[in-house]
């Protein structure tokens, strides 16, 4: 039978994941800043009473996470080529969805915290997300509370200044990706072009092990268009199926490159007034792993 440490601790656990995830954008990262958590708690737990499970769980967990996104400051800096999170990928629902997921983030949100300070992050999700008062914000920073608040206020504006819209429902998703697989399939540049936002980006997460992903993000839909249309044909045999990541409509690609090289690529997609606002491609075979795939 499970200790009663455990079973409060495994109540919370999809919670801590929640919190970890959104921190650092990484499923794997998470997972081990939620063991670490558990450690801790488990010790803390030996040595008397918590009064308030989930509040002390979020504070350490927080900070763990504050830990690993100073070090992987370093770390993604000499990262080769373009990084993106990891996604969270499920198997597409049909026409009868009627929303994107409630317990997921969009990942062109995930994109953009990328770009805020590690502290600026921390504060922003526990506030933001999940309502954490600004005087436990600061616990978790080692910080005042005002200081926490300027933290999750700059953050906010960064966001607001350097997000990628994303507003479409997933009807309106998939009219869009569907009208982009016809225009890329059938090599119609123009159409291609006009699914795109003037403002469109394009990321690609090689993670230095996939040739041809490039270093830098495709800005503007011309450049964008003709970028997708070089790939389609230097692409063999490739099977395509809409899928869910992080709660969203994309695109699963198996198969192989005209080469021959194997192929697998997940594509996500941002969508805002009709037209795509960005296009997010992970193709580092690390960040697929077969549990992630459906």
């Amino acid at each position: 039978m499970p200790s009663l440490t455990t079973t409060e601790f495994e109540a919370e656990r999809p919670h801590l994941m929640a919190v970890a995830y959104r921190m650092l954008g990484s499923r794997a990262e998470a997972e081990d800043a939620v063991q670490e958590a558990w450690l801790r708690y488990a010790k803390a737990r030996d040595g008397g009473e918590i009064r308030d499970v989930r509040g002390w769980l979020t504070t350490v967990t927080g900070r763990i996470c504050l830990d690993v996104l100073k070090s992987a400051r370093v770390s993604r800096t000499a990262y080769p080529g373009q990084w993106l999170p990891s996604y969270v990928i499920e198997p597409d629902a049909g026409p009868a969805a009627r929303a994107e997921m409630s317990d997921q983030v969009g990942l062109a949100l995930l994109v953009v915290l990328e770009k805020l300070t590690p502290e600026q992050r921390v504060a922003l999700v526990l506030h933001d997300a999940f309502g954490m008062p600004f005087e436990d914000v600061a616990t978790v920073l080692g910080t005042t509370e005002s200081a926490a608040r300027q933290h999750a206020s700059r953050g906010r504006r960064a966001v607001a200044q350097d997000g990628v819209r994303h507003t479409a429902d997933l009807a309106e998703q998939r009219r869009v990706l569907d009208a982009f697989l016809e225009a890329a399939n059938g090599g119609d540049l123009q159409a291609l072009a006009a699914l795109l936002a003037p403002d469109v980006v394009a990321i690609g997460d090689g993670g230095g092990l996939v040739p041809g992903v490039g270093t830098r993000p495709v800005l503007g839909a011309d450049k964008v268009a003709r970028f997708y249309l070089g790939i389609l044909a230097g692409l063999g045999e490739v099977e395509v199926e809409t899928v869910l990541v992080n709660g969203s409509l994309g695109l699963l690609a198996t198969g192989h490159h005209a080469s021959g090289r194997p192929l697998r690529a997940v594509l996500a997609i941002a969508v805002d007034n009709g037209q795509i606002t960005g296009l997010f491609s992970q193709l580092n075979p690390e960040k697929l792993l077969l549990s992630d795939l459906l």
